[in-house]
């Protein structure tokens, strides 16, 4: 076949031919890097092979012949067209007298000239309708005597048969649809009428939009039938072809099969790496991978080694079968007590630092000594000192186990217990107080408690060798995330698998020839693998870590925004002496050493707390008089003075 351009090789097709495959002949670029506009390809090299899989209607252009104006018809456009002439042609009027005159149609006869017509002072158009009524001797020449139709009038004129065309004879036929015209190869680029439309004569100028496949497109290729190349039918001789089409990992997620598929790297995505995994640099160009399927179950666990200055993170399949041993948690405020709270299950803990309660606030506010053992009860709403509501922790004083006997036990049931309000940015210290010795599977320990939860790995994943979880002190399991990961194994190294997430590593493969064996029984597994940092606190930022809002800002201080509003009152007060007064309100308030000396190990302080009996608190930090630390207050102010 040779060469055609593209637009007239579309309009002569036949769709029942499809698919064809084509070769560009002659390609078309455009200025910069752009190869698409608005979806449609742009750009086609020489060489290219196109196989069309469908070809649509877009649009319909109707085009002018005189004036060359156009305007777009839709697809189901319904009005009837006629055509105003033949394909067959002449030359002169002496060609188209003498086929009418052989022929079965005798005069008269209607025709149309393709250029304009100069006789007799008048103009004549090419797209308006003549009728040869006779030839006749007009001044000695034999001419066409002719009609024309001009606004209602008819004026006769007398042609030359030497006046040369081409013209064009017009025959009624049958109206026809706008999808007629342009299925019927005749009908092309011929002159038409429509009643509906204001022009007299038009022509139709289709435009379709080729859907194709390419080599090394994931997607179908969109090409407009109005792009200025030439193209060659190549079918005949193309059978053997084979159009590579890529894959990402997410689509082979999404069609979900058949597995196992073996597959070929074709461009891995240059980002920063998500895990500290061997495997992680054998992805590179080139390297064939067998994908066994879904992984299962689909949810991981996200956790952080305990213990080590600078702690690593890791993403822990819920196929880890190593087993885990609850751990205390430490909580640093209230508000951290409240986000483990779960009701129906009991949440004891033991306070590890000496903390003051806020009573100008609200004297509810109870302070903490090392060793006091609380339960929490829920969340509550306290008035403050300014009248507003303030979000607290109400938790009950529960009293010390050791070295209680019977008769303290009935004098425990007869006191009602002491509630504890604790503000959501109280500063205290707590360390959960907890007895469980069971080993936990990773399975059961996330289904019967919520996370964040302190673990320590007490046997490690038989079907994992290099187990990197039992030589941490303790883990923390931050979240459970739920999300679909890929088995995949490296084709040279078949035996050793790993999960691969198409959301963040999302790899171009394409599918390689001949099937992989399936293999016997279970696939061993990573189950565990390192995150770098940087892929870690991305994880952190999805909606599933996104559990509460920041805690609350605590309130100013009462004394200090006083003391400030006193201070400008006073205006005559020099400066020396504000200077003063608000030294006098920073300084602070000496504590005294009440509490008992404890050994250095702080993880443990609850646990060696001497048994109290009841009714007899730990001592507080006792306060100085007031009088004494204004006297000493007035010293150092005297003395800064001097100074000055």
């Amino acid at each position: 076949m040779e060469p055609v351009p593209l637009q007239d090789f579309v309009r002569a097709l036949d769709p029942e031919t499809l698919p064809r495959v084509l070769r560009v002949c002659s390609g078309v670029y455009f200025e910069g890097s752009i190869y698409e506009i608005s979806g449609n390809e742009c750009c086609l090299s020489t060489g290219d092979l196109i196989k069309v899989t469908q070809v649509r209607l877009q649009k319909v252009v109707c085009e002018n012949p005189r004036t060359s104006q156009t305007m777009e018809l839709p697809c189901n456009f319904q009005g009837y067209f006629t055509p105003l002439n033949t394909p067959q042609s002449y030359e002169t009027l002496e060609e188209l007298v003498s086929a009418t005159t052989q022929s079965s149609k005798q005069l008269p006869t209607c025709f149309m000239s393709t250029h304009r017509i100069v006789t007799e002072g008048r103009v004549v158009t090419e797209d308006q309708l003549l009728m040869l009524e006779a030839v006749v001797m007009h001044r000695g020449i034999r001419c066409a005597r002719c009609v024309l139709g001009l606004e209602g009038q008819q004026v006769i004129l007398h042609l030359p048969l030497s006046q040369k065309g081409p013209f064009r004879k017009w025959e009624p036929s049958a109206p026809r649809t706008l999808l007629q015209v342009l299925q019927d190869p005749a009908l092309k680029d011929l002159v038409l009428t429509c009643p509906t439309l204001p022009w007299h004569s038009l022509i139709l100028r289709p435009q379709y939009e080729i859907q194709a496949i390419m080599h090394m497109r994931r997607t179908i290729v969109k090409i407009p039938s109005t792009l200025e190349v030439d193209v060659e039918d190549v079918t005949a001789s193309s059978q053997h072809i084979h159009f590579i089409k890529p894959l990402l990992l997410s689509e082979v997620l999404a069609r979900q099969g058949p597995f196992p598929l073996s597959t070929e790297i074709l461009e891995v995505p240059e980002r920063r790496p998500i895990f500290l995994s061997p495997w992680l640099g054998s992805l590179q160009k080139g390297q064939r991978l067998c994908i066994y399927g879904l992984a299962s179950p689909p949810w991981r666990v996200l956790a952080s080694s305990k213990g080590r200055k600078v702690p690593r993170h890791f993403l822990v399949s819920g196929a880890y079968q190593g087993k885990l041993r609850r751990r205390p948690r430490e909580f640093p405020t209230a508000y951290d007590l409240l986000g483990a709270f779960q009701p129906g299950q009991p949440l004891r803990v033991v306070a590890t630092k000496d903390c003051e309660g806020e009573r100008e606030e609200n004297p509810e506010f109870t302070s903490l000594a090392v060793g006091d053992r609380l339960e929490v009860l829920g969340p509550g709403q306290a008035h403050g000192a300014q009248g507003n509501d303030m979000d607290v922790l109400v938790c009950q004083r529960l009293s010390d186990q050791a070295g209680e006997d019977e008769e303290e036990e009935c004098e425990e049931e007869a006191e009602s217990p002491e509630r504890v309000l604790l503000p959501l940015h109280f500063p205290g210290s707590f360390v959960e107080e907890m007895s469980d010795s069971r080993r936990y599977s990773l399975a059961d320990l996330t289904a019967q408690f919520s996370l964040p939860c302190e673990v320590k790995v007490v046997a490690k994943d038989s079907s994992h060798p290099t187990d990197p979880l039992t030589s941490f002190l303790g883990l923390r399991l931050e979240e459970k995330i739920t999300e679909p990961f890929l088995v995949v194994s490296l084709d040279s190294e078949p035996g050793m698998c790993f999960e691969i997430p198409p959301r963040w590593l999302d790899l171009t493969v394409v599918e390689a020839r001949g099937q992989p064996d399936s293999p016997e029984g279970s696939l061993p597994m990573a189950t565990v693998e390192e995150l770098t940092d940087t892929f870690y606190y991305r994880l952190r930022k999805l909606p599933a870590c996104e559990i509460q809002a920041p805690p609350p800002r605590p309130p100013k201080s009462q004394g200090l925004s006083k003391q400030r509003r006193h201070s400008t009152q006073e205006g005559g007060v020099k400066s020396s002496q504000v200077l003063g007064l608000q030294q006098h309100a920073l300084l602070p308030k000496p504590k005294a050493k009440t509490l008992p000396a404890f050994t250095k190990d702080g993880s443990r302080t609850y646990s060696k707390i001497p048994a109290h009996r009841k009714g007899h608190r730990p001592a507080k930090p006792q306060r100085q008089d007031p009088d004494d630390d204004e006297h000493d207050y007035e010293e150092i102010l005297e003395h800064f003075q001097k100074t000055i």
